[in-house]
């Protein structure tokens, strides 16, 4: 489905909710596409929750003060993981 940036912007709710159901939608800027939007995908909105089943990570039950996930005995930051990849 196609939708102009402007009907974008005025109808913005409506269009969030047709994603919501499942609908793609591609937004255009005179007639050329320029972003899609799409539902997040289920596994991405149990990324955190997965994290803690698998034993990754850890979490209280509280909100979230600085670091919002503590690494499990013996796992690895994600810092130090960025760091390897960059050698």
């Amino acid at each position: 489905m196609e939708v102009p940036v402007r009907d974008l912007r005025a109808r913005l709710s409506h269009y969030l909710a047709k994603v919501r159901e499942g609908a793609k939608l591609d937004v255009t800027l005179h007639k050329k596409p320029v972003a899609r939007l799409t539902p997040v995908p289920e596994a991405a909105k149990a990324g955190p929750r997965r994290l803690v089943a698998l034993g990754i990570a850890q979490w209280g039950g509280g909100k979230p003060k600085g670091a919002a996930i503590k690494l499990a005995p013996g796992g690895t930051a994600v810092s130090a993981m960025v760091m390897q990849d960059r050698e």
